[in-house]
């Protein structure tokens, strides 16, 4: 079990080169922007209204394939390349992403990515909500940046999980899965799938639970107690999902500030329950 655990933080070690970190308002506002990309993940129509200055737009239509059943799947690779070369990425920049709704997104955003090997990447907490909880100043109007050089980009999967390895965990008690849908989603009660329930041994936290809404959407202040009570902290390695990987995508967001070895199943429920044979649990 100890060299499983050692190998396991080894390659923790080796894929992520830089420490990932949580900035304030006040952190941003100091910073200089130069050989910083900043990316807001909101709607077009939100970001014309209002927007940090210096930021650049990035949809969530663009994060995903929109291809159902399982339509929250990374998209193809040339759909990235385009995405990544409209925002002027560099990879020897450094990339601060934020959203309006706490993490959702710009977690996604931040999987993403660590999925192309850029994790020299940061997040601002509590994101719009935040930066005018501290009376910053906003920008209005449509994204104008347009990046001219192609952006070269590959795909590593190590952050990805698809259906084989959340199979894996059922069978190994060092691998731990992190489902925040809401409760009425784990016990069955409702499912925007076919078939309803939970993917056995999966732990639940509903990641609006993960949010304080008394501090702007910030991240919750005791997060590292409430990751030890659910046996997240514990686990070798995680994989967390929601139904289309947008709410995992702070899940995500949080297991990588907190140092966990974790994978995001990207097909989640979506997926998983549209399938006619993987196993499903109803049981608390």
């Amino acid at each position: 079990m100890m060299s499983k655990y050692k190998a396991a933080l080894a390659e923790i070690i080796v894929y992520y080169q830089h420490p990932v970190a949580l900035l304030e308002p006040s952190d941003l506002a100091a910073m200089s922007l130069d050989s910083v990309i900043l990316v807001q993940v909101t709607s077009a129509e939100l970001f014309a209204q209002a927007h940090i200055p210096g930021a650049v737009l990035v949809t969530p239509q663009e994060l995903v394939c929109g291809i159902p059943p399982a339509s929250g799947k990374l998209p193809a690779l040339a759909d990235l390349e385009a995405l990544f070369t409209r925002i002027g990425y560099q990879p020897d920049c450094k990339i601060i992403a934020f959203d309006d709704e706490g993490g959702g997104w710009a977690g996604r955003f931040l999987w993403t990515l660590d999925i192309i090997g850029h994790d020299n990447w940061a997040y601002l907490d509590g994101g719009l909500h935040a930066w005018q909880g501290a009376d910053m100043d906003f920008a209005k109007g449509p994204c104008s940046v347009m990046g001219t050089e192609p952006a070269n980009i590959s795909i590593d999967t190590a952050p990805i999980a698809e259906i084989p390895d959340v199979m894996a965990t059922l069978e190994d008690s060092q691998q731990l899965i992190w489902d925040v849908r809401s409760n009425e989603e784990y016990l069955g009660l409702r499912s925007g799938s076919q078939r309803a329930g939970h993917i056995p041994g999966a732990v639940n936290l509903d990641w609006e639970l993960l949010k304080d809404p008394q501090r702007h959407t910030r991240l919750r202040s005791d997060m590292t107690e409430v990751l030890q009570d659910l046996g997240v902290s514990s686990a070798v390695q995680v994989i967390t999902h929601c139904q289309t990987h947008h709410r995992s995508g702070l899940s995500y967001l949080v297991g990588r500030l907190h140092g966990l070895h974790i994978r995001a199943y990207h097909g989640s429920w979506s997926e998983w329950g549209n399938q006619p044979d993987t196993p499903i649990d109803l049981n608390q």
